[in-house]
């Protein structure tokens, strides 16, 4: 194309161009020889013509964008070069044009028309600002049609066009402007394409738009994600929002809508879980580039643990990968896991919550479980960064058991725990991805060497779960379990012999592992440690029993040596062989009998553990104790038993080195369970137990179990016939030295043991025996126990006299590593029972069938007495009871000693709830019977004795039936007890006396329940409980304090069963205690205290506090108040009287304290959930009411009726203590007033909300019944001060004055601040009730000033400050003290978020005297 030719200037009629030759024009005019334009160009009458070629080359072509796209950008292209021609003007028009044709769909929209846009965004500077407003309406009335992505290219001017408008000088109201657009691009129905260009354009004109929009904006963003946003578009969509959160948009918004919006989906294909982890991996680089974002993600947990889901979880996760959030992010995690535990173990407990409350806080803990098992269970899918986060999470709980109070939190309410989710979470890890596993044995085999025994448990349990359920991949880890192992001899015996147990399910795979254990275990027996020995020794038995456990499961099938065929041949032979593992450790196990007294102990258990699971090993096991027995036996006529070898001299004492006893008792055991001779000892030996063990006789065997059964006949024999006080020595004198009265202590606490192996024996030959035998056996049994009784005198120190003696210090089969090992660190420092419990249950019969026989006058029975028992027997029968109930008692308390998964436990102690009946039948039995006047004057001596000892008998009686009944209610396997003790009642119906005289139909004890269980507990209670209760209060049999003290038992345990029963139920045994309190005197304090503790405590609130309101009135009146005389005894509740005044005071004081405590729990709850909504964070996912609302109108409630007690004891005449405790109380109290006011105080900028009815009836009630009634009862407390001699309890009392009432009077001022700021932004007059004190000084003054009437003056009054004393102040207040009277310095009122934010005060002397400033604020 030739250069166009410079027409002569005086030819003005030059013909028009057309849109080729202007396209030409403009791409020759990129040479900067042709700068000049064609006269058509350069006059505004061309301007219709040009716009008519756009128009005419969009409708020409189908394909119109590229020629459309060339002629704009020739247009532009000239104006770009001559943009002071006149070719500048029709800029607008056509920018106007082009956008009408892409609107109207006349164009095509493709990358050409994307183009051509954006050359127009490079000219917009150069349009007239008055034509950009009809830019942006031109693309906001599209906003409708944008469908596809290439319909949102228009939108590419917008940031554009907004900036320039916003900063323009010559529009009136940008800002009003720019505004009002924004509103309209919100309210526009976004398509998902939309959504997507919005999101990414808005950041360009991000500084145009306020917070509010850009709140509104994001909110619009989230609810159109969750309609309809294809997966493939979610990662760039988060990306752009993080992007936007770094352009001035809310962060906290940003991440809140991005975690809430993964958390609520419901899709859970793979491929949304893979979009996740690539979100993820955008979250943690953007935390990487802003980690304030890494703040917003930590404070959104922080604050309100509702933003719990599955999301949130792997995002905390994500971010503990970056290194400054590891420790922060990881902790977050827990402590919100701990805090709904910590949440729902309050809530479960707190009776004055609802059901649904309760079910609220069950549900958040469960959802915060289920979050992040559904995270750890998705981090294969695209999110395998995080895997090193979730080991470091699952051993950090497993640490957290005992921080997160795990063992509270049980299985009952389908939550696992700390340690359980700890534990579910590792092993998810270890079961998907192998690069987790060998990091996962490194972190236990560090933890169990550097943790304390309690926090390794948790992860030496892990280990066992892994090994049992993953034992091939276990396998591939052995070196590091063999390091492990190496350690043994130093770890905490508790954790070394957990340790070994746990790895023994290994052996059946790998014998190299059962080699290198016993290695292990060798090394560990020549230890100077006895806690590494006794550890050891128990480990050695679990080993073998373990190997056994092998043989019958299955061959070793990791062995590929020869030998591996010879130890199967070996091992199809039915007799034990020298490969068997107990042969193989006959040494070691023969070293254990040269070690400690408990070793040994040990030794024997395993043994009788050994023969339980392996009947073949009975044979060796005999001939195994034969020879170590001979050493302390020996068949001379004379002395059998060489008792003195069993003591030795160590350390200049004398201590027991072969526990004989328990040597006996392992014989005994394995004697009764493996019968010498079949046809004498059919197969059901000892049925009580459910054992019927068989096997082969055998030659060895026989032979020494013969000679063990033979010593035994025999030493039964001589022990009921040989003089024992020569036996175990002379008795003590005045000359014997204390080395002689130790050797004798030691002597008798091993011939006890004796004797409680040969009662075992006779019990169950007892049991099987015939009529005839059984006289004969139980006239043996009853002398066993008169020598039991005369040997326990032994036991003790002889300067204790008789009654409850303290038996001698010995090392207990409770020390043993195996119950160790289950986490018991509490020993009982008695020796271990060797009585069966089926040997107690028989003598318990057969001590009341003594008894019964001894004090009837029926003559047949008398005959029968003469028959049974010989005269000897008939002068020991009346210690047969107490001796047994001791023995009983004793063995309840052990039994919560052994592990509960030690096979001994139901051989020994078998079903220990048989024991209930025949305790109850003994209670019932001695409980006297009212008897004539002329009955009592007879036989006044032998009556008196016979007194005494059934006095000794119940309270013996009711310890054991207590301790049994706690344990049959820790455990749900002994529920079965109240069914047997309803059944031993016999008593259906309880007479009218028995129940009480106004028994109406508020007490329904055991009826309208269909629960068996329950049943049963109410039963009890009302056919056992109830008599003999009212019995022992009004029956004159017994003396005052004795009869008291088995009310005591009692009540204790009305209130064990009472608090296991269901809410509505228990209500039912309040109103039981209730009723008593009201129809019996009581003179005793902890009787009464008991009681009242029943009534108010298992009353359902709020009757509760009502019960508790009434007694505090009837309290009042016998306490007496200033001016009024006090009564003896309370008409409404006679248990309250000049007896028991200061215990039930004490009792209603401790009820209410709980209501305070608990108010302090909600307050904090209640505090955060505001600072989550003031800060605009809500989670409500489901649509209901937040728990924290719901309970606030339940606190109120619940404070008004705190106010209604208190106000009762403030006009008290308390003694020092117990007004001490009221006014601590009080300031706790009130301290719990100021948050519930400062919380209903909105922040800046949030709408403040009117106080509710409820509120202000409590602000009311507060101030009129507690608040002015407790300036006067300070007043008279420091009154009575002053009168009082300054003696040295005074002076102390006046210490501990000083630093509880100036805390008081801080916590009342600070309550009435609240309530004055509160007053003033509701325009509620909320003090109108109030009265302000007068002094704030221990010595009170007569007040100089009448009381300020003007309610808005005492509104704007300074905050009075409260003087202290030179002591330090409390732990949660910074009290003040003023520098001088009538000088105050007024408090600073600080809108910190913090609690626990106090006013600061100037200090100054407790002597100067402290008055209120009239003066008003400025």
């Amino acid at each position: 194309m030739h250069p166009a030719v410079t027409p002569p200037p005086r030819d003005h009629s030059q013909p028009p161009l057309t849109d080729t030759e202007i396209i030409s024009l403009a791409q020759r005019h990129h040479n900067p020889t042709s700068s000049q334009l064609p006269p058509f160009l350069l006059s505004q009458s061309s301007h219709p013509s040009l716009l008519s070629f756009l128009h005419s080359r969009a409708a020409a072509d189908l394909n119109s964008s590229s020629s459309v796209s060339d002629y704009v950008s020739a247009l532009l292209s000239l104006i770009s070069r001559h943009p002071s021609s006149a070719l500048t003007s029709l800029l607008p028009t056509l920018l106007h044009s082009y956008l009408s044709l892409f609107t109207s769909n006349e164009l095509t929209h493709d990358h050409n028309s994307l183009s051509t846009i954006h050359q127009f965004v490079g000219y917009l500077d150069i349009i007239e600002i008055s034509e950009i407003p009809k830019v942006i309406d031109l693309i906001t009335s599209y906003f409708p049609q944008i469908n596809d992505l290439e319909d949102a290219h228009v939108l590419i001017l917008l940031p554009k066009c907004l900036e320039l408008i916003r900063f323009s000088n010559e529009i009136d109201k940008p800002v009003e402007y720019v505004n009002s657009v924004v509103d309209d691009l919100i309210g526009f129905d976004w398509s998902k394409v939309l959504l997507i260009k919005m999101v990414e354009i808005v950041r360009d004109f991000s500084f145009c738009i306020d917070k509010v929009r850009k709140r509104e904006f994001l909110e619009k963003v989230f609810v159109k994600m969750r309609d309809d946003v294809e997966m493939q578009d979610l990662p760039g969509l988060v990306y752009q929002l993080l992007v936007l959160a770094t352009k001035g948009f809310g962060k906290r918004d940003v991440i809140e809508g991005i975690v809430m919006y993964f958390g609520v989906m419901n899709k859970g294909s793979s491929i949304m879980k893979q979009v996740e982890g690539t979100v993820l991996l955008h979250v943690n680089f953007a935390v990487k580039q802003d980690p304030s974002l890494g703040q917003e993600v930590l404070g959104l947990v922080r604050l309100d643990s509702r933003a719990f889901n599955h999301f949130t979880v792997a995002v905390l996760l994500s971010v503990a990968r970056i290194r400054r959030f590891s420790e922060s992010a990881i902790g977050v995690l827990k402590t919100a896991l701990f805090n709904a535990y910590k949440d729902y173990k309050f809530a479960k407990v707190c009776r004055w919550l609802s059901d649904e409350l309760k079910e609220e806080y069950l549900e958040n803990a469960r959802i915060i479980e289920k979050a992040i098992l559904k995270a750890v269970n998705a981090s294969h899918y695209g999110r395998e960064h995080i895997v090193p986060s979730i080991v470091q999470l699952g051993f950090g709980l497993l640490e957290g058991v005992e921080e997160g109070s795990e063992k509270e939190i049980t299985k009952s309410n389908c939550l696992m725990g700390t340690e359980e989710l700890g534990t579910q979470v590792l092993k998810c890890l270890f079961e998907v991805h192998d690069m987790a596993r060998n990091e996962i044995i490194e972190q236990c085999k560090f933890r169990i060497l550097s943790l304390k025994p309690e926090q390794g448990f948790p992860i030496t349990r892990l280990l066992g779960y892994l090994v049992t359920v993953h034992p091939h991949p276990m396998l591939d880890h052995m070196s590091h379990l063999k390091e492990m192992l190496d350690y043994f001899v130093f770890m905490d015996d508790k954790i070394s012999y957990h340790l070994v147990t746990v790895l023994l399910p290994l052996i059946k795979f790998s014998r190299d592992l059962q080699d290198y254990t016993i290695l292990v275990l060798r090394k560990a027996m020549f230890r100077r440690e006895n806690s590494v020995r006794l550890a050891a020794t128990s480990a050695i038995f679990d080993l073998i029993l373990a190997e056994k456990q092998s043989k019958t499961d299955g061959l070793f099938s990791f062995q590929e040596s020869s030998s591996q065929a010879s130890c199967s041949q070996q091992a199809e032979v039915p007799h034990p062989t020298k490969t068997d593992l107990f042969q193989e450790l006959n040494g070691l196990l023969q070293r254990c009998l040269y070690q400690q007294a408990n070793v040994r102990e040990n030794l024997y258990h395993g043994l009788m553990k050994l023969v339980l699971v392996d009947p073949l090993i009975a044979g060796p096991t005999f001939n195994f104790l034969l020879p170590h027995f001979q050493r302390f036996y020996r068949e001379d006529p004379d002395v059998q038993l060489e008792i003195d070898q069993c003591m030795k001299l160590e350390n200049g004492k004398m201590c027991i080195e072969e526990p004989l006893d328990c040597l006996l008792f392992c014989v005994s055991w394995i004697l009764l369970l493996q019968p010498l001779n079949r046809s004498e000892h059919p197969s059901d030996s000892w049925a009580c137990f459910g054992f019927s063990i068989t096997q082969e006789n055998e030659a060895g065997r026989i032979f020494s179990g013969e000679s063990f059964s033979n010593a035994l006949v025999k030493i039964r024999k001589f022990i009921r016939n040989e003089n024992l006080e020569g036996l175990i020595g002379k008795i003590q004198d005045s000359g014997s030295t204390p080395m002689e009265e130790e050797k004798r202590r030691c002597s008798a606490t091993l011939l006890l043991g004796i004797v409680e192996v040969v009662m075992n024996i006779i019990v169950a030959e007892l049991n099987k025996a015939a009529n005839v035998q059984k006289q004969e056996l139980e006239t043996e049994l009853s002398q066993f126990v008169d020598i039991h009784e005369f040997l326990e005198k032994y036991t003790s120190n002889s300067r204790q006299g008789h009654g409850f003696k303290k038996p001698i210090v010995r090392s207990t089969l409770s020390d043993t590593a195996d119950t160790l090992a289950v986490g018991s660190t509490k020993l009982s420092p008695e020796r271990t029972p060797l009585l069966a419990t089926s040997s107690i249950y028989r003598l318990l019969q057969l001590a009341l069938e003594l008894w019964k026989l001894n004090f009837s006058k029926n003559s047949a029975a008398s005959q029968k007495n003469s028959q049974l028992s010989s005269g000897k027997a008939q002068a020991t029968n009346s210690k047969v009871i107490p001796c047994v109930l001791q023995m009983c008692l004793r063995q309840l308390k052990f039994f919560s000693f052994t592990g509960k998964d030690d096979p001994l436990k139901k051989l020994i102690y078998g079903e220990i709830k048989l024991l209930g009946p025949p305790l109850l039948n003994i209670i019932l039995s001695l409980k006297p019977v009212p008897k004539s006047e002329t009955d009592l004057h007879k036989k006044e001596t032998k009556g008196k004795k016979n007194v005494e000892d059934r006095k000794e008998h119940i309270h013996l009686a009711l310890l054991c039936l207590k301790r049994l009944i706690q344990i049959s209610l820790c455990t749900s396997k002994y529920g079965g007890l109240f069914d047997d003790l309803v059944s031993a009642c016999g008593v259906e119906d309880v007479s009218a006396d028995a129940v009480g005289p106004n028994c109406s139909d508020e007490c329904k004890l055991a009826e309208g329940i269909d629960d068996q269980s329950t049943r049963n507990k109410e039963l009890f209670i009302k056919r056992s409980i109830n008599p003999l209760l009212i019995e022992f209060l009004e029956f004159s049999f017994f003396s005052e304090a004795e009869g008291y003290t088995f009310s005591q038992i009692l009540c204790d345990i009305a209130l064990m069963i009472g608090n296991k029963l269901p809410e509505e139920r228990r209500n039912l045994v309040g109103i039981w205690s209730t009723r008593i309190c009201k129809s019996h005197h009581v003179t005793n304090s902890k009787v009464a205290k008991s009681l009242v503790f029943i009534a108010v405590s298992l009353s359902s609130p709020p009757s509760d506090l009502v019960i508790a309101q009434n007694m505090a009135e009837g309290l009042l009146k016998v306490v007496g108040s200033e001016g009024t005389d006090a009564l003896d005894v309370s008409e409404t509740f006679p248990v309250i009287n000049k007896s028991t005044d200061a215990a039930i005071a004490s009792t209603i004081l401790q009820l209410v304290e709980s209501n305070i405590l608990d108010m302090d729990w909600i307050t904090i709850r209640l505090k955060t959930y505001y600072m989550a909504t003031q800060k605009g964070i809500s989670f409500n996912q489901i649509g209901k009411m937040t728990p924290e609302l719901a309970v606030e109108e339940l606190l109120y409630s619940r404070a008004e009726a705190v106010v209604k007690v208190l106000s009762f004891f403030v006009a008290m005449n308390l003694k020092d203590t117990q007004a001490e405790h009221l006014l601590r109380l009080a300031a706790k109290f009130y301290k719990n007033l100021a948050r519930l006011s400062k919380l209903r105080i909105a922040s800046k900028g949030c709408k403040q909300v009117l106080p509710s009815l409820k509120y202000q009836k409590l602000v009311e009630i507060t101030c009129r019944q507690l608040t002015a009634p407790i300036y006067d009862f300070v007043a008279q407390m420091q009154k009575n001060q002053q009168e009082s001699n300054k003696t040295k309890g005074i002076v102390n009392k006046i210490k501990r004055e000083n630093r509880c009432i100036p805390d008081l009077i801080f916590q009342i001022e600070d309550y009435e601040k609240y309530l004055i700021q509160l007053s003033k932004v509701t325009k509620v007059n909320l003090l109108r009730h109030a009265k302000r004190s007068t002094s704030r000084d221990f010595k009170i003054l007569e007040p100089s000033e009448e009381e300020n009437p003007n309610w808005e003056a005492d509104c704007d009054n300074n905050t009075n400050t409260a003087e202290e004393s030179g002591d330090e102040g409390e732990e949660e207040t910074d009290n003040g003290l003023l520098p001088e009277s009538g000088s105050p310095v007024a408090a600073e009122e600080t809108e910190d978020e913090d609690e626990g934010a106090l006013p600061r005060v100037k200090r100054a002397k407790t002597s100067r005297v402290v008055q209120d400033s009239s003066d008003e604020e400025a």
